[in-house]
């Protein structure tokens, strides 16, 4: 149960990394909107890769030593792609792949949509889900490399003028309060 297996350290190492970099290069391949949302077919596609490539990482090692090496592997693979990438941005935004921008001063880019694989009901889905109610109230949207959407609204937000009132009320309570200061040390 432990430490029972027909397959080398050195194998049980290799096999993640190897499908490691099979998966990032896949995912990078089918493009961000894998990361950016999964619909009810991503999901499945997601869970049954992950079934899939089981098998691949740990072969027929059904040890606890076993999948705990190829889980080790699979984490030390990830960190120094991640540290590397880190001191090579060239490289990262290479390999990250550009942001495409979906939504530009109010106008939907179908084309930029339709190499994302984004639906124009997606697309208000993301909008409603970052409080927009209308395509009218979004100036910019951009899909990120990885997967993100960043909305910029045309308008102000009503939190975000509220705020702004709020804190000019307080400026000038504040400066009142100087005032009625200064008058109390005149006496």
């Amino acid at each position: 149960m432990w430490w029972l297996s027909e397959i080398s350290l050195a194998e049980k190492i290799l096999r993640p990394v190897i499908v490691y970099v099979f998966l990032v290069i896949g995912l990078r391949v089918f493009g961000k909107r894998e990361l950016a949302q999964l619909n009810p077919f991503d999901f499945v596609v997601l869970i049954s890769l992950s079934n899939t490539v089981q098998n691949s990482i740990i072969g027929n090692d059904n040890s606890v030593a076993g999948g705990l090496v190829g889980a080790l592997a699979l984490l030390m693979a990830n960190y120094l792609v991640v540290r590397f990438l880190f001191g090579h941005r060239r490289l990262d935004q290479m390999i990250q792949g550009e942001p495409t921008v979906l939504i530009e001063n109010g106008r939907i880019i179908h084309d930029a949509l339709a190499k994302e694989l984004v639906t124009e009901s997606e697309l208000m889905t993301i909008l409603h889900r970052q409080s927009f109610t209308s395509l009218d109230e979004v100036d910019r949207c951009v899909l990120e490399p990885g997967g993100t959407f960043s909305v910029e609204g045309k308008n102000p937000r009503q939190a975000d003028f509220n705020h702004k009132e709020i804190i000019a009320k307080l400026d000038q309570l504040s400066r009142q309060i100087d005032d009625l200061k200064d008058q109390v040390r005149q006496f």
